[in-house]
């Protein structure tokens, strides 16, 4: 007996369940990217060019968190952090943060318009 064979052993059913629920999950969230991806009209999993800042392996790359806030403005195409926080139910500070740090990690650009700041990726410096 192998030590994960004795490793799985000593676990309850249930314990063991829950791990592959957790892998199914996780997958399930990958694919779901890329579903959208594809439906946003990306027909192949390559980055448009070299330097394009959200291709599907930099999101699959990125954290959970981060990765939803990422999508959601994909998907919006330009969004204030309030609006980014209504698709994604979590609090407009959480998703400020996390817009912040999206910028800083250049995966981002944001413009302020009075007030108000707008977050967007920038297409037209991917070439």
């Amino acid at each position: 007996m192998s030590s994960s064979d004795k490793e799985l052993s000593g676990k309850k059913p249930i314990q063991i369940l829950e791990k592959i629920k957790e892998s199914l999950e996780r997958l399930n969230e990958k694919m779901e990217i890329m579903i959208e991806l594809q439906k946003h009209g990306k027909r192949e999993f390559e980055p448009l060019s070299p330097e394009a800042p959200l291709d599907v392996m930099t999101l699959l790359s990125m954290p959970d968190h981060l990765r939803k806030t990422a999508m959601t403005v994909c998907r919006l195409g330009r969004a204030t952090a309030d609006e980014v926080a209504k698709q994604t139910h979590r609090a407009r500070a959480v998703e400020s943060a996390y817009l912040n740090q999206l910028v800083i990690m250049g995966y981002l650009k944001k413009e302020r318009k009075g007030r108000k700041a707008y977050f967007y990726v920038d297409r037209e410096g991917q070439g």
